[in-house]
């Protein structure tokens, strides 16, 4: 029997034997600590005893990857931290994530602190290879990056005469069933492409700052959104995350609570304002990596649990 620690990924020998006072006594959950990482994590004690194969968080064969998008109107909302810093966690908690960046400023390769060679320009451009256009940015996590050639990109989607919509889903479709999760980062505005990353996607996240103009981006937004589930009914507004609450202001407060009234089912816990989320990028590093005691990391952690259902993923 194996058991694999959810933040570090590192697998360990259980004997059932040892298990099975506890289930004796009553008990649903044991608390298991990693020998590597130290990090300590539940588990159900039903899942262990009924197991007879290795409980990890492995892929299950067929199964295919939840396809987010990660966009919003308005620049400025926090859409590529948001998208990193999930990915990083969702890997960390033992996912397999690909995150690919539509962006032309391609702030994700910077974030991570990574120089792709290729990445999603040559992919749509089918100049390379899909192995050869992604990058391995940490452990469980891969890029598919962005940048400015990606403004080329968007003039060939603008020129075909048919199909345009779908260019990205023909690309990326061969992926769905080699990651748990597929986070797509989007520029600012409305263009081709982003319609075409809504067209891939069955699932849309969107950060959205504590601020008046943002707010009215996301009505925008969700306006537009409406007219892709016409020919696309399967793609969902699924999570809003309020982004830099900043409690020293009575504005963002009231804000957030506007929001808790119009999208109950969809608000997410907000990410408070950290200056170490500003800070992190300039060294090439994630939140958990640069400041993984800090109220920022703290939020991701709980936006991770929310995306993924996993209620104990990356607890501390």
């Amino acid at each position: 029997m194996i058991i694999t620690c959810p933040k570090c990924a590192r697998k360990h020998k259980v004997n059932p034997d040892a298990l099975k006072p506890f289930a004796d006594a009553g008990k649903k959950n044991i608390m298991a600590s990693c020998k590597s990482c130290k990090f300590k994590f539940p588990v159900a004690l039903s899942s262990l005893l009924s197991s007879e194969e290795p409980i990890d968080m492995q892929r299950r064969p067929g199964s295919l990857a939840r396809k987010i998008c990660i966009t919003l109107s308005k620049g400025g909302v926090g859409k590529t931290t948001t998208s990193v810093n999930l990915g990083a966690g969702l890997a960390l908690a033992g996912y397999k994530v690909l995150l690919v960046d539509t962006d032309t400023q391609g702030q994700s390769s910077y974030i991570l602190g990574k120089r792709p060679g290729a990445g999603l320009t040559e992919l749509l451009t089918r100049e390379l290879t899909i192995s050869d256009c992604l990058t391995e940015a940490r452990k469980n996590l891969w890029l598919l990056s962005g940048g400015k050639s990606l403004a080329g990109v968007k003039r060939i989607i603008d020129k075909k005469s048919f199909g345009a919509e779908f260019t990205l889903s023909e690309a990326l479709t061969p992926l769905d069933d080699q990651f748990d999760f597929i986070l797509i980062d989007t520029s600012p505005g409305w263009d081709q492409l982003i319609v075409n990353v809504l067209f891939y996607s069955t699932e849309v996240l969107v950060p959205v700052a504590l601020e008046a103009m943002p707010l009215h981006g996301m009505s925008e937004f969700i306006k537009s959104l409406g007219a892709i589930q016409k020919y696309k009914r399967e793609i969902q507004l699924k999570y809003i995350v309020p982004t830099f609450l900043d409690l020293r202001i009575k504005g963002p407060k009231l804000l957030y609570d506007q929001l808790r009234k119009l999208y109950p089912q969809q608000l997410c816990k907000p990410i408070r304002y950290n200056e170490n989320l500003a800070d992190a990028p300039s060294f090439g590093k994630t939140i958990f990596e640069f400041a993984p005691g800090s109220t920022a990391s703290e939020d991701y952690r709980s936006l991770v649990r929310t995306v993924s259902g996993n209620e104990y993923a990356l607890l501390k």
